[in-house]
């Protein structure tokens, strides 16, 4: 169990467990677009959330530093585009 647990979270850069990580541009902007859209009615603020989350899906996906971080990709993924 032990070590199924340490390669799932094992940072394949620095060999440390990371369960989170500072997020990147595109995670910003996605929070940035979907809080600035509770007080502003613009539509584009939709895709541009949109846009943003699925670039840090793919992010994930194919660059994550560990097998959760791209299954975490791959969940929001699939659930970002399921209709």
């Amino acid at each position: 169990m032990h070590a199924a647990v340490d390669w799932i979270f094992r940072n394949r850069e620095t060999g440390r467990i990371t369960l989170a990580q500072r997020p990147n541009i595109a995670l910003w902007v996605f929070i940035a677009a979907k809080l600035l859209h509770l007080f502003v009615e613009w539509d584009p603020l939709q895709w541009i959330a949109l846009i943003a989350l699925l670039l840090w899906a793919f992010d994930e996906l194919f660059r994550g530093v560990s097998p959760f971080r791209r299954f975490l990709g791959l969940v929001v993924l699939i659930n970002t585009l399921r209709p």
